[in-house]
């Protein structure tokens, strides 16, 4: 008699928060795919809903308490996890109806929690499901880029912050298990490597920059021999990956991997979250590094690197902010011609010891103040996209459309100064019917706005 074969069930996925938290939800699933599980696209075909809340500032906060009512709502079977986890009484206080709470980066524990409100399908062909592990993952990003993460937690304490308290003390990823899953995923088509992780600069530290053996030789735990390995790895195609680092820190050390840059082996970006400039409101966010010489720093890196894009992310309204911190900040960002730039205005965290600073700044200030700093950058790369009118730059394309009226097809993609999500586009005319996302061509640029380029091409 033929064994029946139970039908898989399916989880749902809600994902919010940060790159970091989404390379957690895909490694969630790519457990639990392994695991014999199914995944669904929408509320009413999962079996159980996993929601991997961010509670980085009251306003996440806010939001994964929304996305967890409406799963709820729409599903019933919900199990939570992420930043809030730590938060549990206050969620199952507000949803008694959850089915199980933990924490950041719990893999076990989450997969568990399905385990036991849906069962795995256990039938005649269960454990031939492939080890998704061994062929780079289920992911959540298109196929021709990827998030690596490299270290989990931070060592900082920074006022504002609460990321320790979330995901721990630094921990750091054995370099060559990072680098094989970086060689996995250009051998699934990835084309762009998104190192990230809460502090890049600091990768290695915990383990003493510990070597491991890759290939045929050692190699540090240590964020430039980390880049310039990746450099070296090739993707399907044969070409070095792009390869961008995010969230590093200032220290003396970045100097290095600006040459890395120089020769190709790097994507010429970096992505600091300086957070402010003014000495007095740094030394009140407890932010590391700040006694580095950043503008000359920033000259010494655009004349090794002329290629260079630097982003970066600004608080304003931090408790003591005064009008003439906040007017140093705008001078600073004049004269460091940064190419991009986010800003955000303070909110209080609870468990932040920012929460018990004096000098508290009124939402009104905040707001006018925003709007100004957002004024001053959106100039300044103004400036900068209009000098690329003319130039020809490589583009990766992350869309191509249909074809309208007339048989003319438009794409966007971005140009190695702009990361997927967060920084600009560039948006083609007239592609040919056979470009697909992941390609990357060479682009003639025609026009530019605050944010965007506009080109062509080159044929």
């Amino acid at each position: 008699m033929a064994t029946k074969i139970q039908q898989a069930p399916k989880v749902g996925m809600v994902s919010l928060g940060c790159p970091k938290a989404l390379v957690d939800s895909e490694r969630i699933l790519t457990k639990l795919r392994a695991d014999g599980y199914d995944m669904s696209p929408d509320y009413a075909g999962a079996d159980v809903v996993l929601v991997n809340t961010c509670g980085f500032l009251d306003s996440a906060k806010e939001e994964s308490l929304e996305a967890i009512g409406e799963a709820i709502a729409e599903n019933g079977r919900v199990i939570v996890t992420g930043c809030m986890g730590n938060e549990a009484e206050l969620i199952m206080n507000r949803f008694p109806q959850v089915l199980a709470v933990t924490g950041a980066h719990q893999y076990e524990d989450v997969v568990g929690a399905v385990h036991k409100a849906a069962p795995p399908a256990r039938g005649a062909f269960v454990d031939l499901v492939p080890n998704l592990d061994a062929i780079g993952g289920l992911k959540l990003t298109p196929r021709h880029y990827s998030y690596l993460k490299i270290s989990e937690g931070c060592n900082h304490s920074c006022s504002f912050c609460i990321i320790p308290d979330l995901r721990g003390k630094l921990v750091s990823r054995r370099i060559d298990a990072v680098l094989r899953e970086a060689e996995k995923l250009l051998a699934a088509g990835t084309k762009e490597l998104l190192v990230i992780s809460q502090d890049t600069s600091a990768y290695g530290v915990d383990t003493r920059h510990e070597a491991k053996m890759w290939k045929d030789r050692e190699v540090r735990a240590h964020m430039t021999d980390l880049a310039r390995e990746l450099g070296q790895l090739k993707t399907t195609d044969g070409h070095a990956p792009w390869t961008r680092l995010h969230y590093v820190y200032p220290y003396p050390h970045v100097d290095a991997v600006i040459p890395l840059m120089a020769e190709g082996l790097l994507t010429p970006y970096l992505d600091i979250p300086f957070q402010h400039a003014a000495p007095s409101v740094l030394k009140r966010m407890k932010r590391p590094a700040n006694e580095a010489k950043v503008l000359e720093r920033l000259q010494n890196w655009r004349s090794i690197c002329p290629e260079i894009a630097v982003r970066s992310s600004f608080v304003v309204g931090f408790p003591g902010e005064s009008e003439a911190d906040f007017e140093y900040l705008l001078g600073w960002l004049e004269e460091a011609q940064l190419d991009r730039v986010g800003a955000f205005r303070f909110e209080p965290v609870e468990g932040a010891q920012a929460n018990a600073l004096d000098g508290a700044v009124p939402e009104e200030v905040k707001e006018e103040r925003y709007q100004r700093i957002m004024a001053k950058t959106a100039a300044i790369s103004a400036a900068k996209l209009q000098a690329k009118i003319g130039r020809i730059l490589p583009v990766i394309i992350d869309e191509v459309g249909e074809a309208d009226e007339d048989g003319s097809i438009g794409a966007t993609g971005r140009s190695q100064a702009d990361a997927p999500e967060i920084d600009g586009n560039v948006f083609l005319r007239d592609v040919a019917a056979d470009l697909r996302p992941g390609d990357i061509v060479n682009v003639a640029i025609e026009d530019a706005d605050e944010h965007d380029l506009f080109g062509v091409v080159e044929r």
